[in-house]
């Protein structure tokens, strides 16, 4: 059926019933549907739906002050059914100019970290609606996006941390299409903006009368390229037109009094960020050709260096439209990339360039180029650094130390060098070198701190013999955070600092460049995350800041424990198992069992079986993971393991099936062992890569009695240049796409299979049509089944409407399929 043709019918439904239900006619309504059309699951998971959560967190630039921005409740239906534009790969409100988002900041106050005071604020705007929000460098005032979706407002205001007073900074509207529309120039004293258009009339609206077909063509001769497939792309030239007209802004200078100096024309600017001396700023916008294939971020475009008064100075690199790169994940388009003002310089460039044509194919001993260009901007580039695979970003220190970071995603190898920015012919030395899968001896991330023009420098010791990394600790008791200073010259480390049991401790933000205190998280199973400044020195002393209360008390009783297990390759695997309150598998016997995973690829089998997460992490229960259903009292195994591992020359996914299914088997085995789940009464599912999973297994196994497949895909033909970390195209690895798309053996799903799904899915591959059509395969194969598209959602589901009717369609096919199927029997004792 034409896709247009497809959305009309849908569309017309729609108005008939909301959400959209279909239902395979030997399956059993699950709950009569209210008036609204919108179901309601039992009480006790409304419960996590309203839930209260806590607000979010971000520290000064003098780490002195914390800024807390409370998050609110889910938003309704109405409003995440707001009009939306989708133009180029964006999703944009009109009447705001701004990047579609539901949920806004509804309160706002600052935190003193030295005593844990909270600091109220006057005059914020009613109701307080914040997108984003950013300290000054000097930490004198802390700007924030208001955005009014009903009132159609985006506006600027800033906080005078002194005064504790808020107040809308210009009359003039911001536009987000492309960013935050707003940043700190370096002294602080103005704010770099970019304004809604003025002068461009009303949007363009599109003629209803064609004029003619829109057409592409391709070239021959161009080659093998990958493009992936892409939601909410240009259909047209309508539709460019309106991409112009609310991508187009005003570059402007505001000071704190209010006075707008506006900088050059309009453009369509995607990026513009002053040099740490504030002398220059680095532009990228874009321009036509456009394309029908590709997002903006492909689109042709030009990287400008301009002045204050927004002249330009230097065109740095003007590039083509990309439609499409050589095979493999290491694939890079050609050129400038990755551009950023160098942060321990005044205004100096720093880019990477791929020497291999961007195509992983080509044999080469140099990959990237990093390249730097000072001001003026009238010398050649600098070749700082010769890299072996692609360039992964610096941290920067001073003209004497940088970190550079380097990957070969096919060969998940990494490497750290030590370079002299401003002596670039000396050699590097090489700091690291490991795999990115290898978790149990990654060294952590260096730390870093905002200098006084708001740069981001790396924390070095007073002697300039020493830095700091913050780890996240994985080993095989799990995943125990850390703080270390390591010397530059010998590599040796001293650990500041690593979470111990009972909790799970994990630094946030070292508080001094001294590295004598840290703030950090800290949870345990049955206490929620709250935050504290821990002495580093040998007492260790806490200080805790916050006091965010349990937001679900009922559930304190939830038991939780960090499981091993070996698959029958002998891979090792881990999961978490939650069991409800008051449930004892001696007493009780086993429990009906829902299942919950995501796969993920691998080179090494020892890395696979890593352990992940903490046994001592609070036990969080939330509405969109399976824990949810703790609440109805059914036992849970989240996050199971389920690598699909390819060693050496071996691709991964050219054994799917049978480590997928060996996985499930082993995690089977294992729940049914520990008596903690009944093997008749089994679920499995997952979101995305997991509900690909979840149909494979009711594909390939009889292991479940139903699975629970939540914006998922499910026919591999239909993204045949790629997905997920499959390199190869279609045509390359026919035989791997074909056995890996449950759509192809949907006559063998002979269990219950509930289908979810936006309707409005944004994500790379998981078009709802990969649900519709197999819902239609298994109706027509005469399989169980039932598809939920939910109206206005993506991806992730934003209504409170949507998340309510998901729980209420899971909790109804869980409790026909699982909890009311017949018994295994005698209940297996537990160890």
């Amino acid at each position: 059926m034409d896709r247009s043709l497809r959305r009309f019918i849908l569309a017309g439904l729609l108005l008939a019933a909301s959400p959209l239900v279909l239902a395979d006619s030997k399956a059993p309504a699950p709950v009569t549907a209210p008036a609204s059309g919108y179901l309601a699951p039992p009480a006790p998971l409304q419960a996590l739906v309203d839930a209260p959560r806590p607000p979010q967190l971000s520290i000064s630039p003098h780490r002195d002050l914390l800024a807390l921005t409370q998050t609110p409740p889910l938003p309704g239906i109405d409003v995440v059914a707001q009009p939306e534009l989708k133009l180029a790969g964006l999703r944009i409100n009109p009447r705001t100019y701004a990047q579609s988002r539901f949920v806004f900041g509804s309160d706002l106050w600052l935190m003193d970290v030295a005593t844990g005071k909270e600091i109220r604020l006057q005059g914020l705007p009613k109701p307080l609606s914040i997108a984003t929000s950013a300290w000054s460098p000097d930490q004198r005032y802390l700007a924030f996006n208001q955005v009014n979706a009903r009132e159609g407002t985006n506006e600027l205001w800033v906080v005078d941390i002194g005064a504790r007073t808020a107040r809308r900074l210009i009359s003039l509207q911001l536009n987000t299409v492309a960013g935050r529309g707003y940043r700190w120039m370096p002294d602080s004293s103005q704010l770099l903006v970019q304004l809604q258009s003025e002068g461009q009339g009303a949007a363009p609206v599109g003629n209803s009368i064609p004029t003619g077909p829109d057409t592409q063509q391709t070239q021959a001769g161009g080659g093998v390229k990958a493009i992936r497939t892409y939601e909410d792309m240009l259909r047209n030239e309508d539709d460019a037109k309106l991409f112009e007209y609310y991508l187009r802004s005003q570059s402007a200078l505001v000071s704190l009094d209010g006075k707008v100096t506006k900088l050059g024309e309009p453009a369509l600017t995607l990026g513009l960020a002053p040099s740490p001396d504030g002398h220059y700023l680095l532009r990228e916008r874009v321009e036509r050709p456009f394309s029908y294939l590709v997002p903006v971020d492909s689109f042709p475009r030009r990287i400008e260096v301009l002045d204050r008064d927004g002249k330009l100075v230097k065109e740095i690199a003007h590039l083509p439209l990309v439609e499409g790169l050589p095979t493999g994940n290491d694939a890079v388009p050609t050129g400038v990339r990755e551009i950023t003002w160098r942060a321990d310089a005044p205004a100096t460039l720093v880019w990477a360039e791929a020497q291999d044509g961007g195509d992983p194919a080509r044999k080469t001993d140099i990959r990237d180029l990093v390249q730097m260009q000072s001001a003026p901007f009238d010398q050649a580039p600098v070749t700082l650094a010769k890299l072996g695979s692609r360039y992964g970003g610096a941290y920067w220190a001073n003209g004497d130390l940088a970190l550079i970071d380097e990957f070969w995603w096919k060969t998940r190898r990494v490497k750290q060098w030590r370079v002299s920015p401003d002596h670039p012919t000396q050699a590097p030395a090489l700091v690291r070198e490991g795999s990115s899968e290898d978790r149990y001896r990654d060294p952590g991330t260096p730390a870093t701190m905002l200098d006084e023009h708001g740069q981001s420098r790396l924390i070095v010791t007073a002697d300039g013999q020493n830095i700091y990394r913050l780890g996240e600790g994985a080993s095989p008791e799990g995943d125990r955070p850390f703080i270390d200073r390591v010397n530059l010259q010998s590599g040796s480390s001293t650990r500041l600092f690593q979470s111990q049991a009972p909790y799970y401790e994990d630094p946030q933000v070292l508080l001094d460049a001294q590295g004598t205190r840290a703030l950090i998280s800290r949870e345990s199973p049955t206490e929620p995350t709250n935050y504290y400044v821990r002495d580093l020195a040998a007492n260790g002393k806490l200080h805790e800041l916050t006091h965010f209360p349990n937001p679900l008390p009922q559930l304190k009783g939830v038991k939780k424990e960090q499981i091993r297990y070996k698959r029958k390759d002998g891979v090792e695997l881990t999961a978490t198992l939650y069991l409800p309150p008051n449930y004892d598998p001696k007493k009780d016997g086993p429990r009906p069992m829902l299942m919950w995973a995501y796969p993920a690829e691998f080179k090494s089998a020892d890395a696979a079986g890593q352990v992940t997460d903490s046994p001592y992490r609070f036990n969080r229960i939330s509405y969109w993971g399976p824990q949810a259903f703790l609440t109805m009292g059914y036992t849970v195994l989240d996050n199971f393991s389920v690598p699909i591992v390819g060693e050496g020359s071996k691709e991964p996914n050219d054994t799917y099936i049978p480590q997928l299914v060996a996985s499930a088997e082993a995690a089977v085995d294992e729940v049914v062992r520990r008596g903690v789940a009944d093997r008749n009464r089994i679920a499995v599912g997952g979101h995305s890569y997991g509900a690909f999973m979840t149909a494979n297994l009711l594909a390939h196994t009889r292991l479940f009695k139903a699975g629970i497949a939540r914006s998922g895909a499910y026919n591999r033909t239909l993204t045949p240049f790629g997905f997920q970390s499959e390199e190869r195209n279609y045509w390359q690895a026919t035989d791997v796409y074909n056995t890996m798309s449950p759509f192809n053996y949907a006559e063998n799903i002979k269990d219950a299979l509930l289908m979810i799904h936006g309707e409005q899915d944004n994500n790379s591959g998981t078009f709802p049509i990969q649900s519709e059509r197999m819902y239609a395969a298994i109706k027509g194969l005469g399989g169980t089944s039932r598809l939920v598209l939910l109206p206005n959602e993506a991806h992730a589901y934003r209504a409170r409407e949507s998340i309510m009717q998901m729980l209420a369609e899971m909790n109804s096919w869980l409790d026909l399929y699982v909890k009311q199927a017949k018994p295994a029997g005698k209940a297996m004792a537990a160890p």
